[in-house]
Formats: structure tokens, C-alpha cells, sequence
């Protein structure tokens, strides 16, 4: 297989193959100021054959949800890099896009506030079944829609997950909850200990936690770490938030759980299928649900940020430099 830098040099052009931001002038600008002009794909989400005819000549793409195989580089030889907006590169094959000589890099770290914000919000809707006041309000004005409705610092927080967004979480949370765990096998011991948080296994948090909430990658090690077997091992009444990514969680498993109480209430941000299918209608219906459309990243400085960042690590891996957030 032939790499990338044995084909001949590409245009100045960058194409946008996953568009939905309001304005692209930040990228523009920095795009400009480095040589290269800048187009977006205006055809369907799922047009696959579309998005490779659009990027056929680019010198690289931004993408979000599209797919990124070796059949897709194959189609667009031209491609020396790839940026994805967001942290996380589950719908990017690393392996392939190295053997063809591709740059990779996604944005890390820019919705750390945002996301653990976002996290804060579904774990007080939650607690405080916000989801029913407004029925509520109607029918039983002046009473609490849960009899079970403790208040935060008599709860442990249990963090899947202790990176950058994870630990923006704990220390935010340290003077809310009575107790703050967390579980991450890839990190050092010392991270720990800065981010407040007391360092035990999966399970451990699981048990203790009375809020579990979820800011790990999605990988074939995490897809349904959150299963049934898994869920049994909470708190009765425990409370499961996911902003991280929708497949973490087995969401048949999760609806059985607050079916039969082992789980009071979920926050979700994510879904296994997004936009989510009809098959998740019932769980995003469910009375014990707290649903939000995959926004937990967003903030007036985060989205800034995002697009900021996107367009200079663009720049720069077609520079042939490593910018911190290359992947490949």
C-alpha cells in the first residue's frame, strides 16, 4: 500500500465533510492565513458516496460522524490529513489511515467545563426529578414528585473515567458530594489524588456510588461496560449519567434496570444509535429519564475553542508537524 506522501501534492483546498456549526470564519481565517481555502459538503448526513466525490483533490477533511476505514481513504487519495471535531475517534480506523500515511488528530480537552457542567445538570435533574415537575405541578402542586430525594452531600459520586473531562468533574463535585470515587486504569496514582478523588476498581464504584457517572472513550474494552451484570452491582436508587458515548452503556439492560428499580433515575446525553431510533423511544420516554440531545459539549468558549483548535491542528498536520492532539 502505497502512502500518502509517495502521491503527488494536493490542492489548497480543505473540505468540511460534516458540517452543523453556524459559522465557519474561525476556521477560514486560520485557513486562510496558511494557504488554503476552505469548502463544506451541503449534501445529505448519511451520503456516503457523496462526501468521498466531495473530497476527492482536498488536501484534508473535517469530519464528525463520518466513518473513516481503509475503503473510505482508499476513495480519496489525495487526503494527507484528518481532523475530527470532538474528543472522541471511535468512527476513525487508526491502523488504517497510519499504513496509508494519513494525519489524524481530534480536539481534546476543549469542553472539559461544558461536558462536566452538562454532567452537574442531569445529576441535579435527577435528584430532584425535574423531568416531573411540570405534570406534577398540575396535578399535586406543593408536594415532591419523589418521596426518595436526598439531598448531595449525603451522596457519593463514583467518576468512570478520570481524564481531562472526568477530573474537571471531581474537583467541581468535592463540595458538593459527601464522597467522590473514581475508576480509571490508565491513569497515574498521583492524578488521583490532585483531582480529589478516592482511587478504587470498577466494581468497588459501583457498589458505593449513589450517582455513577460516566466520561470514558468508547472502545471495544468499554462497548457495554455499563451491562446488565454490571447495573445489578449499583445501589438500589442509584442514579446513572452518560455524556460520554452512547454504546457504553447496554441501553436494553439499562431500561430493564429502571423497569425494576435497581436503577432510580438516568441522565443521558448519548445514544447507541444517534440521532436515536425508534427502538430507544421507550427509554427516552421512560418517566425516570432526564434526555438531552448530544449537546453536553457545547458552550459559548467550547464551541470557539473546538472550531479554533480544529482548523490549527489541520495547519500543522499538513505542515508535517505533531500537534498534542495528533492520533496517528
Amino acid at each position: 500500500m502505497a502512502k500518502r506522501s509517495d502521491t503527488p501534492e494536493t490542492s489548497n483546498r480543505i473540505a468540511v465533510l460534516d458540517g452543523g456549526y453556524d459559522s465557519y470564519e474561525t476556521e477560514r481565517e486560520i485557513l486562510d492565513a496558511a494557504g488554503y481555502e476552505l469548502e463544506l459538503f451541503s449534501g445529505a448526513r448519511y451520503d456516503v458516496e457523496g462526501r468521498i466525490a466531495f473530497a476527492q483533490g482536498a488536501a484534508g477533511v473535517f469530519i464528525r460522524w463520518t466513518e473513516v476505514n481503509g475503503a473510505f481513504l482508499d476513495a480519496i487519495p489525495g487526503v494527507r490529513a484528518i481532523v475530527r471535531y470532538g474528543v472522541g475517534y471511535d468512527n476513525i480506523d487508526l491502523g488504517a489511515a497510519q499504513a496509508r500515511g494519513v494525519a489524524v488528530s481530534n480536539v481534546q480537552g476543549y469542553a472539559n467545563h461544558a461536558v462536566s457542567d452538562h454532567a452537574l445538570a442531569l445529576i441535579l435533574a435527577c435528584t430532584r426529578a425535574l423531568n416531573q415537575a411540570p405534570a406534577h405541578r398540575q396535578n399535586a402542586f406543593g408536594e415532591a414528585p419523589e418521596k426518595h430525594m436526598p439531598e448531595l452531600h449525603t451522596l457519593t459520586l463514583g467518576i468512570v473515567g478520570l481524564g481531562r473531562i472526568g477530573g474537571t468533574l471531581s474537583a467541581k463535585a468535592l463540595n458538593l458530594f459527601g464522597r467522590v470515587l473514581a475508576s480509571d486504569p490508565y491513569v497515574p496514582e498521583e492524578r488521583f489524588a490532585r483531582c480529589g478523588a478516592e482511587h478504587v476498581d470498577l466494581p468497588q464504584l459501583l457498589s458505593e456510588s449513589d450517582v455513577v457517572s460516566l466520561h470514558c472513550n468508547l472502545s471495544h474494552e468499554t462497548q457495554h461496560l455499563l451491562d446488565a451484570p454490571a447495573l445489578a452491582r449499583m445501589r438500589p436508587d442509584a442514579i446513572l449519567i452518560n455524556t460520554a458515548r452512547g454504546p457504553v452503556v447496554d441501553e436494553e439492560a439499562l431500561y430493564d434496570a429502571l423497569e425494576t428499580g435497581q436503577v432510580r433515575a438516568a441522565g443521558l446525553d448519548v445514544y447507541a444509535e444517534e440521532p436515536p431510533e425508534n427502538q430507544e423511544q421507550r427509554l427516552l420516554t421512560h418517566p425516570r429519564v432526564v434526555g438531552s440531545g448530544h449537546y453536553a459539549w457545547y458552550s459559548n468558549q467550547a464551541s470557539y475553542e473546538l472550531q479554533r483548535r480544529a482548523a490549527e491542528n489541520m495547519v500543522a498536520l499538513l505542515a508535517g508537524e505533531s500537534p498534542p492532539d495528533r492520533l496517528a
